[in-house]
């Protein structure tokens, strides 16, 4: 079992900038996949930026050259550094941890990003 708790959500006005963490317990030994997914309302979870356990990285067009997402091995903490926010990333953002077979999310932490 993974337990993951997301923060660093907030109020932010357009062009500024949140870094995101989600921090994980548990068997995490058995995970290769850390990945963002947002929701905004009315609208289907979608995928932000993922990382591998081997340093791959992978991000939403919406999203590259704007947002970053990285990992510190040590503090089992996958983090999204987000610039350039616009309204449009306004969304609950989740963390999700996976492997072939499992998959956990986090609670989810909202973002709001005024005009």
């Amino acid at each position: 079992q993974v337990h993951l708790v997301e923060s660093g959500g907030g109020l932010v006005q357009s062009g500024g900038s949140l870094r995101l963490s989600c921090a994980a317990s548990g068997s995490i030994f058995s995970i290769n996949v850390m990945s963002w997914y947002r929701q905004a309302p009315g609208k289907r979870r979608e995928l932000v930026a993922a990382i591998t356990r081997g340093g791959n990285t992978n991000y939403a067009d919406s999203v590259k050259g704007r947002f970053t997402i990285s990992g510190d091995n040590a503090k089992n903490t996958v983090y999204l550094q987000m610039n350039s926010l616009k309204p449009e990333d306004t969304a609950v953002y989740y963390c999700r941890y996976s492997n072939s077979r499992q998959e956990y999310w986090g609670q989810g932490t909202q973002v709001t990003v005024s005009s």
